[in-house]
């Protein structure tokens, strides 16, 4: 939705197809964190410097999509804590500081006591904290709702509960799209289907991504005395608060295709792991339990930009930071169709890579 509403507003005629309803895939199902700081990895230069690129211009973006939709994406900018329990993870969260500062990452160690001055309701035995003010937040609910208002107001075409069953090729280009019950013809297509990327028929080599399960759930705090200001990361878990009163808890990693089952032991490893980080959980009600599917490449950095198909673009495989690249995604993807330019920031995300790796092994 975000690039045809770049697209749309440059006069592009767009066609969105989905399967289901717009942005209640991968979209919906996150907690809408923009912790480019935090996600910072080793061996992963290009796509932390995506992450942060990215970060930079979630103001801007949050600020215009909001005026042209009226819906406001609540990007809360309290920054991030990362915390540790014991001296274990005491030791890991020190490596992953001095990591992550030796890359230009803005962090601050924190004493327990500081930690505790900043929240005091996280547990009162936690051994240190790790105190991220660039990583951020936005609500990816309300974010989907202003996308699709914004595409449809700069003139785009949304077909809800219409999936695609194959992209129809000729001579090496796309020629559109073949839906259950017609075609629609098109010169240009961006696969941007998430988890189910991979699924669609009609294309020359399958597309490397998968679906990685997350299970997820969020508590009902008091909105006017919430337990939480920042978003929270611990060894098992990450909290993530709402305006609302919403405390989104996640979020498993599973490796089961898609398969939709909430599990005893998913929402089991959720709630303890909400409660060693902050005890007051448990007076808490349930508001909602879910699953979500991440749409993860072999390296887990998104597929972006031209394929070997002409007119065929990707943009998808962004895993775990789908909410937090949607402006980078949107701008360069929209800048690919419009000039033929690929960005150098998306470059080393395009699909060929891995047949690169395969011949170098």
């Amino acid at each position: 939705m975000a690039i045809g509403w770049r697209l749309a507003q440059r006069g592009v005629a767009v066609d969105l197809f989905e399967r289901g309803e717009a942005g209640h895939g991968a979209s919906w199902a996150a907690a809408g964190m923009l912790a480019a700081g935090v996600e910072t990895e080793p061996a992963e230069d290009s796509l932390n410097a995506l992450n942060r690129l990215s970060l930079s211009l979630w103001p801007d973006f949050a600020a215009d999509l909001e005026r042209v939709s009226g819906i406001a994406v609540d990007l809360r900018r309290e920054g991030t804590l990362m915390i540790a329990l014991n001296r274990d993870d005491t030791a890991q969260l020190r490596f992953t500081y001095d990591f992550q500062r030796a890359q230009g990452i803005e962090l601050d160690w924190l004493s327990a006591r500081q930690a505790l001055e900043r929240e005091p309701r996280l547990n009162p035995n936690l051994a240190g904290a790790v105190y991220s003010p660039g990583d951020h937040q936005a609500d990816n609910r309300k974010l989907v709702r202003a996308l699709k208002r914004a595409f449809i107001a700069a003139g785009g075409t949304l077909h809800e509960h219409a999936a695609v069953a194959a992209i129809e090729t000729a001579g090496g280009a796309v020629t559109g799209l073949r839906l259950d019950d017609r075609r629609h013809a098109a010169s240009c297509v961006v696969l941007a289907a998430g988890a189910w990327s991979g699924e669609i028929a009609g294309l020359p080599a399958r597309i490397p991504v998968r679906p990685v399960k997350g299970q997820m759930l969020a508590l009902k705090m008091d909105a006017m005395a919430p337990l939480l200001r920042h978003v929270v990361w611990s060894p098992r878990v990450y909290l993530v608060p709402r305006n609302d009163g919403r405390l989104i808890v996640g979020g498993t990693v599973e490796e089961k295709g898609f398969d939709a089952e909430l599990t005893a032991g998913g929402i089991l490893a959720l709630l303890e792991g909400a409660w060693r980080v902050l005890p007051a959980v448990e007076e808490l009600p349930i508001d909602e339990m879910w699953v979500g599917f991440r749409p993860g490449s072999r390296d887990d950095a998104p597929l972006l930009g031209p394929s070997e198909v002409d007119g065929l673009v990707l943009a998808t495989g962004h895993y775990r930071n789908g909410i937090l690249l949607t402006p980078v995604t949107a701008d360069a993807v929209a800048r690919y169709i419009l000039t033929g330019e690929v960005a150098a920031a998306i470059q080393p995300f395009a699909l060929s890579r891995f047949a690169k790796a395969k011949e170098q092994a």
